[in-house]
C-alpha cells in the first residue's frame, strides 16, 4: 500500500483489553463491485493513494492496513432500545477495522456495516442491503453539507449476494460499507459494564474516553466524571440542534446510537422532514412517536441521563444534574449558529440570534412551507425578499408570523456579499433529500443498474455544502 504522509495508523482500542471487544473475521463475498469511493475524505486520512486493487483489498476483503489492527474487532455494548433495556447488543453486522489519527490529532475509526456475522449477530445474517448502503451515502453527504457532525461514508461495495428482508422487496442486493467516524464509544458501551457490575472496566472505559475523546477534562477541577458528562452533554445538545436545523429525523435514537463525541452515525430508517411537523416519524416501527422530529432533543437528553446512571458507580455522591443542564445552552447556541448558517447571516448578538430562531420556526410551523425551500428563498436575509416573494412559495409569505420574521431579519447582515450572482441560489429549487427522491434514485439502480442519479445527487449536495461553508458564521 502506498503510505502517504497523512496516513497515521493509531490502533488504540486494543489497549482496553479483554471484555470490550471480540476479534472476528470478515465475511467472504462472491463479488466486490465498487459503487462509491469518498476520495476527498480518503485523502484527508492518508488513503487517497490506494489504487483500485488496494482499495478493494482493504475496504472489501479487509486485509489489515499497515501498522493497524491485525484483526477486526466486534465491539461490545448494551443499550436502551425504544426505552427498553437490551443486554444482548453489540456489533452484529459490523466491526472496527482500523484506527487513524487525523491532522487535528483526533482518533478516527474505520467501522463497517454488512461485513458478516459476529458473536453479537443474534441470528442475523450480518449483511447490509445495497439499498441500505445507498441510503447511508445520501444521509452522510446531506448531513455533512448541512453542518451536522456526522460520520462519513468512505466506501461502498456491492457483494454479489441476495438477501431476504421483511421491510423491502426481497430477495435484494447486498453490500458492505465502511464509515469513517470519530469514536464508536457509545453511551451503551458504558451501560454494559455498569449493568454487569464491572466497576474496574467501567473506570477503564471512562479513562480511555477521556484520554482520546475528552482530553480537556483530564485536569479539570473537581469531579472528573461530572466534567466528562458535562462535555458529552454539550456535544449531544449541539447534535440535537443540528438535527432540528437540518430538518432531519434519525429514527432510532437508542443509547447504542449515541456516542461520546456527539457525532451522528448509523443511518437506518431516517427521513428529512418536508415541513416543520414535530410529530413527523421516520421509523415505521416507532408506533408511539418516541423519536419523532420534535421529540429528538428530549430523547437525547433522556439518553444522557441513562449515561449518567451508568457512570454513577464511579462517583456515587456527586450531583450530575448540573452537568446534564449543559445540554440546553449548547442546544440553543448551536441552533442559533446553524439557522444563521442556513440563512447566510452574521450574528447580531445572542438575543437577536435567539429571536431569529423563534421567528423562523414560528413561520415554518404556521405556514407549512417546505423547510428547504424557506432557507433557500431567504438565504442572505432581508435583501432576498424580492427573490423569495417571486418564487414558488411566495404566496405563503404572508401573515403575522411572516411580518414578525421580516422585522427580525432587518437586524441582520449577510455573512457574505449579496448572492445575486450566486448560481445555486439563483437556481429554481433547493437541493433536498426527501423520501421520494431517495426512492427514485434507488429505483434506477434496482431496475436498470443506473448509478447516474446517485452520482448526480452527491455532486449536487456537495455543491450546496460548499456554498454554505462560505457562509459559516
Amino acid at each position: 500500500m502506498p503510505v502517504s504522509s497523512s496516513y497515521r495508523p493509531d490502533p488504540r482500542f486494543p489497549d482496553l483489553g479483554e471484555g470490550f471487544f471480540d476479534p472476528v473475521d470478515a465475511a467472504r463475498f462472491p463479488q466486490h463491485l465498487l459503487r462509491f469511493r469518498n476520495q476527498r475524505w480518503a485523502e484527508r486520512v492518508g488513503l487517497g493513494d490506494l489504487d483500485a486493487a488496494e482499495w478493494e483489498a482493504h475496504l472489501a476483503r479487509f486485509t489489515p492496513l499497515p501498522e493497524n489492527l491485525p484483526r477486526p474487532l466486534a465491539l461490545r455494548y448494551h443499550g436502551h432500545q425504544f426505552g427498553v433495556y437490551n443486554p444482548n447488543l453489540g456489533d452484529g453486522r459490523g466491526f472496527l477495522f482500523a484506527q487513524l489519527s487525523d491532522e487535528r490529532g483526533r482518533l478516527l475509526d474505520l467501522g463497517t456495516k454488512g461485513s458478516g456475522k459476529t458473536p453479537w449477530s443474534r441470528g442475523g445474517d450480518g449483511r447490509l442491503t445495497l439499498k441500505g448502503g445507498v441510503r447511508e451515502i445520501l444521509a452522510t453527504e446531506m448531513l455533512e453539507a448541512l453542518g451536522v457532525n456526522t460520520s462519513k461514508t468512505l466506501s461502498l461495495f456491492e457483494t454479489g449476494e441476495m438477501l431476504l428482508r421483511g421491510d423491502e422487496p426481497s430477495p435484494t442486493r447486498s453490500s458492505v460499507l465502511v464509515r469513517l467516524g470519530h469514536s464508536h464509544v457509545r453511551f451503551g458501551s458504558f451501560q454494559r459494564h455498569a449493568h454487569l457490575g464491572d466497576e474496574a472496566r467501567l473506570k477503564k472505559l471512562l479513562d480511555f474516553a477521556i484520554e482520546h475523546y475528552v482530553p480537556e477534562v483530564k485536569d479539570a477541577d473537581g469531579d472528573t466524571v461530572s466534567a466528562f458528562l458535562r462535555v458529552v452533554a454539550e456535544r449531544t445538545g449541539a447534535l440535537a440542534a443540528s438535527y432540528m436545523a437540518a430538518g432531519f429525523v434519525h429514527g432510532v435514537l437508542n443509547t447504542d446510537n449515541l456516542n461520546v463525541t456527539g457525532e451522528s452515525f448509523d443511518y437506518g430508517p431516517y427521513r428529512f422532514a418536508p415541513i416543520y411537523d414535530p410529530e413527523f416519524v421516520a421509523a415505521y416501527f416507532d408506533h408511539t412517536g418516541l423519536y419523532a422530529f420534535g421529540r429528538q432533543p428530549r430523547a437525547m437528553l433522556w439518553a444522557l441521563t441513562r449515561l449518567a446512571d451508568a457512570l454513577r458507580p464511579l462517583s456515587p455522591t456527586t450531583a450530575f444534574a448540573p452537568s446534564l443542564r449543559a445540554f440546553e445552552p449548547a442546544f440553543d447556541a448551536s441552533m442559533q449558529r446553524l439557522v444563521r448558517r442556513r440563512l447566510g447571516l452574521a450574528s447580531s448578538g445572542a438575543d437577536l440570534d435567539a429571536a431569529l430562531v423563534d421567528a423562523v420556526y414560528a413561520l415554518l410551523a404556521s405556514s407549512k412551507i417546505e423547510i428547504d425551500r424557506f432557507f433557500f428563498d431567504w438565504h442572505g436575509g432581508a435583501p432576498s425578499r424580492a427573490r423569495a416573494l417571486a418564487g414558488p412559495a411566495g404566496s405563503a409569505y404572508v401573515g403575522a408570523d411572516f411580518d414578525a420574521l421580516l422585522r427580525v431579519l432587518d437586524a441582520f447582515e449577510p455573512a457574505q456579499p449579496p448572492i445575486a450572482e450566486d448560481p445555486y441560489f439563483q437556481g429554481p429549487a433547493p437541493c433536498s433529500l426527501h423520501i421520494d427522491e431517495i426512492e427514485a434514485i434507488w429505483t434506477r439502480i434496482a431496475v436498470d443498474d443506473d448509478w447516474s442519479a446517485l452520482e448526480a445527487k452527491v455532486t449536487a449536495i456537495r455543491a450546496m455544502g460548499a456554498r454554505y461553508e462560505g457562509d459559516a458564521p
